[in-house]
């Protein structure tokens, strides 16, 4: 038997107009556990502009959204009121039959045998990308490598963007970043000088850059992503629109670059305080030859655990967003239909009740015989779960192995063990001190 939402404690009601939000910008996973001890795994949960949400905590509630077995949640009409203006259409806001139709399609762009593909144009791209990298004490990271993913993004996934200047790919990395920022906009409207009137702007800028290199990869098809999508079909014969290229092209190159970013930042941070991790990674990338292949990035063990470990203790999303099309039961408490739901993905990685002292940086447990990620088949999920589980994962671990693979042969870099990132939650998590790390050629 099924209950009602408990009623919010009256410390809990949030401020007008922002709800909860600054409790969140400041530490989501705190309030997200302060909601877990005072409520259980649903709760109420008071959003932006006085509207009502409800958190799902654990992995079982996380689970019921993200399986959506009776199909009572969608993505489309929640992420739209955050990001839709700036990524719609893209495959993450699509549901039901027309999202299982752009996903057929899209697999074709991510097989093994273009994976393969893709990652030998992974190794000129670093070539580039790493070769004015300059020893520091205190190298910004985190800046350096999201030009870096942006970089690779273009050179595999548009062809190498042959009528792109530097200063241009400068634009358009800004352009990402107030896109992405615009999910925690208050005013939301294309105005000047807000967050989403920025964001406004930097989708037209980004729609403009992509299309014009439809026409050209659908006349001469290259090795890259857009090749593919512009001459991918399914078993019908229905290929892509030039609009449907763009709003897929905007988004994958959004969550291609910046969550590589974030998982890569990570990983340097703790391997910089933590040097035998190090070592171990470093004698797996001296095994392999220059320019590895898929095959032999994956042998990688340890750089795997590490990848892991950073993707449990920061994961690149920190919530993900539904909304309800039915009235619907988690966790033995009634949800009605019409309502938006955030899905607590960080909140899963750091549970006592699964992870042996969460806090700490192990990548061990995700080895045998301990395997703490078994605990639950969702208790780690940084790449979600269910038909809308990342369809570019394959891609994304291939490409972070990559850059290990050469920062790790060709640098050596330090970090404070007392350093923490100081994270901002505005949108996808990221450093705001630049995350500096003292870096030397080996």
């Amino acid at each position: 038997m099924s209950t009602t939402l408990p009623a919010l404690r009256r410390r809990d009601r949030g401020l007008p107009v922002f709800g909860k939000l600054f409790s969140y910008l400041k530490d989501p996973v705190a309030l997200m556990q302060h909601h877990w001890d005072t409520y259980g795994a649903v709760s109420p949960f008071p959003s932006l502009a006085g509207r009502h949400a409800v958190l799902l905590l654990g992995p079982e509630a996380c689970e019921a959204a993200l399986v959506n077995r009776d199909k009572a949640f969608v993505n489309g009409p929640a992420w739209s009121r955050i990001i839709g203006p700036f990524f719609h259409d893209g495959l993450m806001l699509l549901d039901f039959e027309e999202h299982h139709q752009h996903r057929r399609i899209m697999q074709g762009a991510f097989t093994r045998d273009r994976l393969a593909g893709y990652v030998d144009l992974l190794h000129p791209a670093l070539d580039a990308g790493l070769a004015d990298w300059r020893p520091a004490d205190a190298f910004p990271a985190y800046p350096r490598l999201k030009q870096l993913t942006l970089d690779i993004a273009a050179h595999i996934f548009m062809g190498g963007a042959e009528d792109t200047s530097p200063a241009e790919m400068d634009r358009l990395n800004a352009a990402f970043i107030d896109c992405v920022q615009a999910a925690a906009g208050v005013v939301r409207a294309d105005v000047p000088f807000t967050r989403w009137g920025r964001a406004y702007r930097g989708r037209r800028e980004l729609e403009t850059w992509i299309r014009h290199y439809v026409p050209k990869r659908r006349a001469e098809p290259r090795e890259d992503l857009l090749s593919a999508l512009c001459h991918l079909d399914d078993e019908g014969g229905t290929g892509f629109s030039d609009d449907a290229i763009v709003d897929h092209m905007i988004f994958l190159m959004m969550a291609a670059h910046d969550t590589s970013t974030i998982t890569v930042s990570t990983m340097l941070q703790h391997l910089g305080q933590h040097p035998e991790w190090q070592e171990r990674c470093r004698a797996e990338a001296l095994a392999l030859g220059p320019t590895p292949s898929l095959a032999e990035l994956e042998s990688m063990t340890d750089t795997a655990l590490v990848m892991k470990e950073a993707l449990r203790l920061v994961a690149p999303v920190t919530v993900l967003m539904r909304r309800t099309v039915a009235d619907t039961e988690v966790c033995g408490v009634a949800i009605p239909a019409d309502t938006d739901v955030i899905v607590g993905v960080q909140f899963s990685h750091v549970m006592p009740r699964y992870w042996r002292d969460p806090e700490r940086f192990d990548p061990e447990r995700f080895a045998e015989p301990r395997r703490e990620d078994k605990g639950h088949r969702l208790v780690w999920q940084p790449f979600g779960g269910g038909v809308h589980k990342c369809l570019g994962l394959h891609f994304a671990g291939a490409e972070v192995h990559a850059i290990l693979h050469r920062m790790l042969r060709e640098f050596t870099w330090q970090v404070s063990p007392d350093y923490r990132a100081p994270l901002d939650f505005h949108s996808l998590p990221y450093p705001t001190d630049g995350q500096p790390i003292r870096l030397r050629h080996r």
